[in-house]
């Protein structure tokens, strides 16, 4: 089968998928996200959301859209921040899209203070109004395309069995006519061998199209690179360890690193407004994350700050084990929002880091 749904059944499968029925997330699961390393992540994008409210002009009604909000401590980070601005509390309605029941059940309990708050399944089912959508490690676990190449041409990626019976990559027969005219020009000259992997526009659209036409940004945070290029990105984690994707289907995180270049494309092909992509250590000093830990750590004991100090580091350090290069962030808005806290409306050079 395609790579695309072999992830698609790892993730989502209604019975085994790995995103249906666990909650994968903090030291007893199998990975941490930005929110659970520290409260500074989420009552930063708290303060965010205001700055966006107040340049929207400051509707007296607004969505609060998360996608894939774990288990609700991003958002009730986010929404604590929102209160030192009661205007602005006042008029939120908090939209969490989430498919996991067991990860619903925590956010309740983790937002059981929030009286105006729905669950969806889908963005569709949000009702419309002006927004700010933050989407924090959402497009990593939606499903890939893969080609690679061969002398013949770029062939579809496919998972097989060998002959133990055992799951590896193999490659479609037949080449995708005229593939190569539609490929980055990055890529299009690649070698025999390489592996190139896409998303499909429409997900990134559907939010550009969204923040276009009722007005409000979008954020987008996740692990890529900044240019389209070749490479082969799927993965696997279990236990915060890296294991083979191909083992073990519906038990291990299957993920693949964000395009941001093309999100930016699919965004501005829309109609919308693009701002970043920055690193994430860039997006958070900007907003001023070094300044809340010095702030935090003055009211702390020891033990605490040194808690602190070492969250700081891993959100926004660009070396081996922090999150500060490897993460991006993507701003999307309504095309008169001429810019957005933290993000520059200059592209990265074509020689950004993947």
């Amino acid at each position: 089968m395609p790579v695309w749904r072999y992830m698609e059944l790892c993730l989502m499968h209604p019975r085994y998928g790995y995103y249906v029925s666990r909650d994968p997330l903090g030291r007893e699961g199998d990975f941490t996200t930005a929110p659970e390393v520290s409260q500074m992540f989420g009552e930063l994008l708290g303060l965010w959301a205001a700055s966006v409210w107040k340049a929207i002009g400051s509707p007296s009604m607004l969505r609060l859209i998360e996608l894939g909000p774990g288990r609700g401590t991003m958002m009730a980070d986010v929404l604590r921040a929102m209160r030192v601005v009661p205007p602005l509390y006042q008029a939120l309605s908090v939209h969490l899209v989430e498919v996991n029941p067991v990860l619903r059940e925590k956010q309740k309990s983790m937002l059981s203070a929030m009286r105006n708050i729905a669950w969806h399944d889908t963005i569709d089912a949000v009702p419309e109004g002006p927004c700010i959508i933050f989407a924090n490690e959402y497009f990593d676990v939606l499903p890939i395309h893969q080609v690679v190449r061969r002398e013949t041409g770029w062939h579809e990626r496919v998972i097989n069995f060998d002959s133990n019976g055992r799951l590896v990559f193999d490659a479609a027969e037949d080449p995708i006519p005229r593939f190569e005219v539609l490929l980055p020009p990055l890529v299009r000259a690649a070698p025999t061998g390489a592996v190139f992997e896409w998303r499909p526009d429409a997900e990134m659209m559907k939010l550009a199209t969204r923040v276009r036409d009722q007005g409000g940004a979008g954020l987008i945070i996740d692990y890529g690179h900044m240019r389209s290029d070749a490479g082969d990105t799927f993965q696997a984690i279990a236990r915060h360890t890296y294991t083979d994707p191909l083992k073990a289907p519906g038990q291990a995180d299957v993920t693949a690193h964000v395009d941001f270049q093309a999100l930016a494309r699919a965004a501005e092909d829309v109609g919308a407004r693009v701002h970043g992509p920055v690193t994430q250590g860039e997006f958070l000093k900007r907003l001023g994350i070094e300044t809340r830990a010095l702030t935090l750590m003055q009211k702390a004991t020891a033990e605490v700050s040194g808690d602190i100090s070492a969250a700081l580091k891993r959100l926004t350090d660009p070396g081996r084990g922090g999150m500060g290069s490897m993460f991006k962030v993507l701003g999307i808005s309504a095309p008169g929002l001429t810019s957005l806290a933290g993000l520059s409306d200059e592209k990265q050079a074509e020689g950004a880091e993947r």
